[in-house]
């Protein structure tokens, strides 16, 4: 996915301190059974490992319900069985990395709204997500695979781990 200017209206931009807040406010709502986490990436590119990496660390906090982790990535290949195995009534939150300007390098893009998966790359995928999380790992380039393919690691372990820790915080699952 890439941060455009149409969508990032529709998006409220945040830091990790403002992780916790969007989270607490879907746990306001949710419980955790309720959620299903759709962390959307391959462990075969170093930026698009963001959701596998994100949610093999959900797991690991205990939430009940989660696709997609380094084990058993929800990617472009496998997205639209992932989503119909999702049983009928959870309330999913999307977690995908996107390229974006470099003025939000690092930020994170958080919606009461489905996300469109793989846009920065072309792909055209099924937009998912009752609520989604768009984590922008690195600059827009005219030659997105190669701008994913070369994201450095440091930078995508530790949006993976302000996501996830948020996660569990704004759920009560971590302090």
């Amino acid at each position: 996915m890439a941060i455009r200017e149409e969508e990032s209206r529709q998006r409220r931009k945040m830091d990790a301190a403002g992780l916790a807040a969007f989270f607490g406010g879907i746990a306001a709502l949710h419980s955790a059974e309720e959620i299903t986490f759709l962390c959307i990436g391959t462990d075969r590119s170093t930026g698009d490992a963001l959701g596998p990496l994100t949610g093999s660390r959900l797991l690991d906090y205990g939430f009940p319900n989660v696709a997609g982790t380094l084990p058993d990535p929800c990617d472009a290949n496998n997205l639209v069985q992932r989503i119909a195995a999702i049983p009928e009534g959870q309330i999913i939150i999307a977690v995908d990395a996107c390229l974006g300007p470099p003025a939000v390098l690092g930020c994170y893009f958080a919606s009461a709204r489905p996300l469109r998966p793989a846009q920065s790359v072309g792909l055209a995928l099924p937009a998912v997500g009752n609520y989604s999380l768009a984590a922008v790992v690195d600059v827009n380039s005219p030659r997105p695979y190669r701008t994913l393919q070369t994201t450095p690691l440091h930078r995508v372990m530790v949006m993976a781990d302000e996501i996830s820790g948020a996660a569990a915080r704004g759920f009560g699952l971590a302090e």
